[in-house]
């Protein structure tokens, strides 16, 4: 029986078994067996052959990174470890930064497409790739999610609640699945439908090496190794600074003396995502960071390279469904000069809506023409059957009815068949061509929707003690963008509460909740818990602040900001940057400097639309220049340096030159809107609101703070209780931190505490003590509460004194002289 090459693809096992090929020679068994991947040499024409719609895949390619193997392979060759009772297993060693990674594949999540495990020390990540069987509707955002997990057993605890399984994604593994998705998007091609899925889990911790920079490197190795039709690879590294020495992903203890947290992605030439966070650097020690990144990165991507071409799967090239070239020559005919009116629309709300009647009217015209075939996808239209009456060249079916077993045929002359478009492309072809043609007017005119220049910022305004019973409020506005930022001040009971593998802190007294609600961009949408792009943003805005909070020491309490998103017409986060900032000085915060947020744009090819071919930078993009654009580099700081920046990529290209105009155009637009928040009216009140707690620190010995609390903690209890404060909160080293509403409280509670505590001197005078009771022998006088001593009787009086009862009874009071102090009193 012969086999079309079609068939032979369906019919080939997995790599993993054996194979029976016909052994003839004499005095040898009648079949040899050999693996697969030995045989898939002379068959990989064929065995490779794919279908664009119907994918029958082989079992999944594992990569493992780990230590303390026996024989690994060299750095950056590739191992291959043939098993006659297993799957062939594949090695590499991959150095990064002073240490390698050691990478495995062949053995693990087989059925997967491609699934990676990648170890650095003890720290173990694993990472699959999955793909569905069929493609989704066309869409203009490819349909890949990324889920990211830290089993609490990887560090050999367990979770502290009822359940004892990982429950919903906690905010830092979200960062972590935002962190690996933002680099790969932009390696996906166009028209790639098939719903893709990476799936992260944190299996083994070390507590030295973190785990979230060896995910994105895990998940894009696994992507490369995949049947995606991904353009290249990419990997992932940190970069810290430690003594002024720039360090490719340092441990965790070197990250407690890094002035800087820089995590980012890219290819072997190009960057693609940045997120950091540092203390005021500058913008060129930034660009000297990412250039060390960068070097350790292309290293990387280089080795894994060859791993693919050992033994990744083929790309499903194939697969790539695009708009037919023909639609978008009719979709520019007709919109024309209606399209380049409606861009030029300044109000953001007006101008979505003419470009949507706009588009209604193409897919009217097209219709009418007959080009539209709705809810079909694009491609020549076909014939139902060709059946005709008589035998005649020039007679065929152009359209035909099915109806209960009839057809109706309508015979004309033979043409060529006309292209029909789908609905769903005619829509994805007009957002391509409205960022075409808002690209080709501000290269070529100089202007951007909204009439400013390049380099020219929004018109910005600010206004404070806007809610009268918040501690502190404020309100930026810049153009469409608007953010209401609130602080709220509390003591250690409202601080946020932190339960994962990697931070070694329980809590944290600082923390930013951003929140974007659907009528901010006058829609109707879910309202619930926040999501991802919503902890994303509210991160970035809770960095930028961060390095500017006064230390606890100083000011003891915890801060609470909240951002609400009004109005949204772009750079909203940076929004919050500006409005937070704003809120922290009005709530009385004593911080260190402003800092303003601003968010970059650029059109990197301008060649294409008239321009000098140089890369033209955007100062405070909008929503639709975000979305039409190259890059969203979001950057906030003060007039000196850099305290967080984001980058986001949409093309491939973006280089360090590129990063260095950019930082620079953006040191410029934040020294503009500090100057604008400067002009704030009213301006922050600087002073703590009357309705904020007030929290005094006091310190005391701490062999003294059992004192406080008492048995059971009965005394602080008492105490709270008695003058009417919040709280009292007591720590190891002696610590004090009393939480009042009012001054009185306040004020009582710290003298019950300071005479709790006191160390009495000899020598001092206690005056105004109560006797608390009388022996034959002198009178317990307490001088401070809790605190007793024994006056002798024959110091009770000058005069000689029989019994202390003479002259003395329970409750009167006198003036006490301490003389001595016996047993540690």
């Amino acid at each position: 029986m012969l086999a079309s090459p079609g068939m032979l693809h369906h019919l080939l096992p997995p790599p993993h078994l054996a194979f029976a090929v016909p052994h003839a020679g004499p005095g040898t068994p009648h079949h040899a067996l050999l693996p697969l991947s030995r045989l898939r040499g002379h068959l990989a024409p064929l065995a490779y052959a794919s279908s664009r719609r119907v994918r029958r895949r082989a079992s999944g390619t594992t990569v493992r990174a780990s230590v303390g193997e026996v024989a690994p392979p060299a750095p950056g060759a590739v191992s291959e470890e043939a098993s006659t009772s297993g799957p062939t297993k594949f090695s590499m060693k991959i150095p990064v930064g002073d240490r390698h990674i050691l990478v495995e594949t062949g053995h693990i999540g087989r059925q997967a497409s491609a699934s990676v495990m990648v170890t650095d020390g003890e720290t173990i990540v694993y990472s699959s790739v999955c793909l569905a069987d069929t493609p989704n509707d066309p869409s203009d955002f490819f349909p890949m999610s990324v889920h990211y997990q830290e089993r609490l057993s990887a560090a050999g605890r367990t979770s502290g609640g009822f359940f004892k399984r990982e429950g919903r994604a906690k905010d830092h593994e979200v960062l972590v699945c935002r962190l690996i998705d933002r680099p790969l998007r932009p390696t996906m091609p166009k028209g790639f439908y098939y719903e893709t899925q990476i799936l992260s889990w944190v299996f083994s911790y070390d507590g030295i090496h973190s785990p979230d920079c060896l995910a994105v490197t895990a998940a894009g190795i696994a992507m490369a190794l995949s049947e995606v039709p991904n353009k290249q690879t990419i990997a992932g590294v940190r970069i810290g600074m430690v003594n002024d020495q720039f360090v490719v992903n340092p441990t965790t203890e070197q990250m407690e003396d890094s002035e800087l947290d820089l995590v980012m992605a890219g290819t072997d030439s190009a960057i693609l995502m940045i997120e950091g966070y540092c203390d005021f650097l500058t913008e060129e020690k930034l660009l000297q960071a990412v250039e060390t990144g960068q070097v350790a990165i292309r290293e990387i991507c280089k080795a894994i390279d060859g791993l693919v071409q050992k033994c990744g799967k083929k790309k499903m090239v194939d697969a790539i469904d695009l708009p037919p070239p023909e639609l978008y020559r009719h979709v520019e005919d007709i919109s024309g000069d209606e399209l380049v009116k409606a861009l030029q629309i300044k109000e953001k709300i007006l101008r979505r809506k003419a470009l949507s009647a706009l588009e209604g009217k193409v897919i009217t015209i097209l219709s009418e023409q007959g080009y539209v075939a709705k809810d079909e996808p694009s491609g020549a239209s076909e014939n139902l059957a060709d059946i005709i009456e008589e035998e005649d060249e020039d007679e065929v079916i152009v359209d035909g009815e099915v109806d209960e077993g009839d057809v109706h045929i309508k015979p004309v002359s033979r043409k060529p068949p006309r292209q029909l478009f789908s609905e769903v492309d005619v829509k994805l072809v007009f957002k391509e061509v409205s960022s075409k043609f808002l690209r080709r007017r501000i290269v070529e005119g100089g202007k951007r929707s909204d009439g400013r220049s390049p380099h020219e910022l929004r018109p910005i305004n600010s206004q404070c003690r806007l809610l009268p019973r918040a501690h502190g409020s404020a309100l930026f506005t810049r153009g469409e963008t608007q953010a209401l930022a609130v602080v709220t001040l509390g003591d250690y009971q409202m601080a946020q509460r932190i339960d994962n593998l990697v931070d070694t802190e329980e809590s944290k007294s600082f923390y930013l909740q951003y929140t974007f609600p659907p009528s901010s961009v006058g829609e109707v949408g879910r309202i619930g818990a926040p999501n991802r792009r919503e902890i994303g943003h509210g991160m970035l805005a809770e960095r930028a602040l961060e390095p500017i909070l006064p230390p606890e020491e100083d000011f003891p309490y915890t801060i609470r900001v909240e951002s609400t998103i009004t109005e949204s017409n772009g750079s909203s986060s940076m929004a919050s940057v500006c409005g937070g900032c704003l809120a922290l000085q009005d709530a009385g915060v004593p911080i260190k400097c402003p800092v303003a947020g601003i968010a970059m744009g650029l059109v990197l090819d301008t060649l294409e639309f008239g321009g000098d071919g140089m890369p033209l930078i955007l100062s405070d993009i909008t929503g639709s220049e975000d979305a039409s654009g190259d890059m969203d580099f979001k950057v906030a700081g003060n007039e000196n340096g850099i305290s967080a920046f984001q980058m986001d990529i949409k093309v491939v290209g973006i280089t360090l030159p590129i990063m260095e105009q950019a930082l620079l155009q953006a040191r410029d637009g934040r020294k503009h809107i500090l100057n604008e928040m400067s002009k704030c009216s009213p301006p922050p009140a600087k002073v703590l609101s009357l309705y904020a707690p007030l929290i005094h620190v006091m310190k005391v010995k701490p062999n003294k703070v059992n004192l406080i609390i008492g048995s059971g903690g009965k005394t602080i209890k008492s105490i709270i209780e008695e003058t009417g404060v919040d709280a009292i909160d007591t720590g190891d080293d002696g610590t004090v931190k009393i939480t009042a509403r009012d001054l009185s409280s306040l004020e009582k509670s710290k003298t019950i505490i300071a005479n709790l505590t006191m160390v009495p001197k000899v020598g001092e005078i206690y005056r105004n003590c109560e006797i608390k009771s009388i022996a034959p022998y002198g009178a317990f006088v307490e001088i401070a509460p809790g605190r007793e001593g024994l006056c002798h009787i024959s110091e009770l009086s000058s005069s000689w004194l029989a019994k202390a009862e003479d002259a003395f009874k329970v409750g009167d009071r006198i003036d006490v002289k301490l003389i001595e102090v016996r047993n540690s009193f």
